[in-house]
């Protein structure tokens, strides 16, 4: 069975069942883009503003991605290309010392946009769908156009540094609109204006796959079902030890390495960053 799901050339057309036409959505571009974003406007919740207000020293700590926003336009003068906007939303924590033995973390917002331009062919169907509802009446979904649908694709970033500045001539740019969901995803509510003589900005590691996916009929062939070969798995409440027994050792925390390397993989970068 592995052999028979794999992409790319059919060669073995006897193992083919039959030919089927399928729905699904085809990407017609993509990208990946490794973007370093410097001086993002880290906005503190009010909690995070008074400790940062006494604080004696900030530096990075973790950042989460809570939701990018897309938007589809085409592009003008150059047909079945769109452009792609996109708003990431973070929470970023970073830890303040204020003359206390630990750090204490504080949490605030970090926006970062983005623009990307991809193919995204061409289709002028109008589209009616209905959700079958038994014994009674189908409820017919909007109508929509055959027009390309953005999927982005991305992990928390890495913090790489914080720094604290003076606001530059002119100010920043304002911060005018924030979903709602976003802003209930703090524990006490941001602080958005620029009165602070003292602003922290934030540089992320952003990994992130963008890609343009539009409503299609394919021909495919067809194997067979898919069957799964393997039993679930479950934990057995009544053996602890046979679970622990699974664990392999952990030697590495017995005997420390000579030399520390640099971190060359996401999660170790990450994890590296954060504890600086």
């Amino acid at each position: 069975m592995p052999e028979n799901v794999m992409p790319g050339p059919v060669n073995d057309l006897e193992s083919v069942r039959e030919s089927v036409c399928i729905h699904t959505r085809k990407i017609f571009d993509s990208c990946r883009d490794k973007d370093c974003v410097e001086d993002l406007r880290f906005y503190p919740t009010e909690e995070a503003q008074a400790l940062l207000e006494t604080s004696q020293m900030a530096k990075g700590g973790t950042a989460e991605l809570l939701y990018v926003y897309t938007d589809v336009e085409p592009v003008s003068f150059n047909r079945g290309f769109y452009s792609i906007d996109m708003r990431f939303f973070y929470r970023v924590t970073l830890q303040v010392y204020t003359g206390a033995p630990r750090y204490t973390p504080v949490e605030g917002l970090c926006v970062f946009d983005k623009r990307c331009i991809l193919f995204g062919s061409e289709g002028n169907a109008k589209i009616f769908t209905s959700d079958t509802v038994l014994d009674e009446l189908d409820i017919p979904a909007a109508m929509r156009t055959n027009l390309p649908v953005a999927v982005v694709e991305a992990v928390d970033p890495i913090v790489l540094d914080c720094r604290l500045s003076t606001p530059p001539a002119g100010g920043d740019v304002p911060l005018t609109e924030i979903p709602a969901f976003i802003a209930e995803s703090f524990s006490s509510p941001l602080v958005l204006d620029d009165e602070e003589e003292r602003h922290y900005y934030v540089t992320l590691g952003q990994f992130s796959l963008v890609r343009l996916e539009r409503d299609t009929q394919l021909l495919i062939p067809v194997y067979n079902y898919c069957i799964p070969e393997t039993e679930c798995p479950g934990n057995d409440q009544d053996d602890p030890c046979g679970l622990f027994r699974s664990v392999s050792f952990p030697i590495n925390e017995f005997f420390p390495p000579n030399t520390v390397d640099t971190p060359t993989d996401y999660a170790t970068a990450r994890n590296y960053c954060a504890s600086r």
